[in-house]
């Protein structure tokens, strides 16, 4: 497993885009932590520019020290739903497993603001396969700050807001390597720790494990599903 790409739909949503789409010479804003390997293999593949957005200092400072020999690629701290970008900036903007929240409809018409006329989307969601699941699921998904769209209305979601769906795929089965990938990095991290960091990060590392022990061993998998749709915007 590739730590490198530790989201949800890993390494598998970047690639999927890649096949569909040539990003050569594209303005590219990637939204969301933990897209640092990711910003890296959209620059290499022939994009102009990327930049790169982020909610929390902390994260900024994680992503600047990451990136810090790129320095064609910018790292910024912004609101996904209030960003400093002028009206068409970008021309493709990559999202994964960031936006899905209670801010999703105020980002995305950020998104359709910042993006350019016929530009792309690529989005990666957190659903659910179930319209009234567990409360054990229900209540994961409140204390990660989830909102999930029902499997059935994530593509109604985007057309309806004028998005064309070029492509989709389940990426539900990564969600398995995600998890574990989860259990083997809280493990070798905590065996790292002094006291004071297991007590700083103890409200993390318990959100963590159990996220990974309601999906991987409670039977979360029968309600929790992530799923991406390459998307193209209306011509203005």
């Amino acid at each position: 497993m590739d730590t490198k790409y530790f989201l949800p739909g890993t390494d598998k949503q970047l690639q999927s885009l890649l096949s569909h789409v040539d990003i050569k010479n594209m303005k590219i804003l990637v939204l969301g932590a933990g897209c640092e390997e990711i910003s890296k293999l959209l620059f290499n593949n022939g994009a102009l520019e990327v930049t790169m957005i982020v909610e929390d200092n902390d994260s900024l400072l994680n992503a600047r020290l990451y990136l810090s020999k790129e320095k064609q690629i910018s790292v910024k701290i912004m609101e996904f739903d209030n960003t400093d970008f002028r009206d068409s900036s970008f021309d493709l903007i990559y999202a994964q497993a960031s936006i899905s929240n209670k801010q999703r409809n105020k980002i995305v018409k950020e998104i359709k603001r910042i993006l350019k006329s016929e530009g792309y989307l690529c989005v990666g969601e957190n659903i659910s396969y179930s319209k009234n699941p567990p409360v054990f699921v229900k209540d994961l998904w409140e204390s990660s700050e989830i909102v999930p769209l029902f499997v059935d209305d994530l593509e109604k979601y985007y057309t309806d807001r004028d998005f064309e769906i070029l492509f989709k795929q389940d990426l539900s089965h990564t969600l398995k390597d995600f998890y574990k990938m989860s259990i083997s990095l809280l493990e070798n991290k905590v065996n790292d720790m002094t006291e004071q960091e297991k007590s700083y990060h103890k409200k993390f590392l318990n959100k963590l494990r159990h996220e990974s022990n309601v999906y991987l061993r409670l039977g979360g998998n029968d309600h929790i599903g992530f799923k991406m749709l390459v998307l193209k915007a209306a011509k203005q």
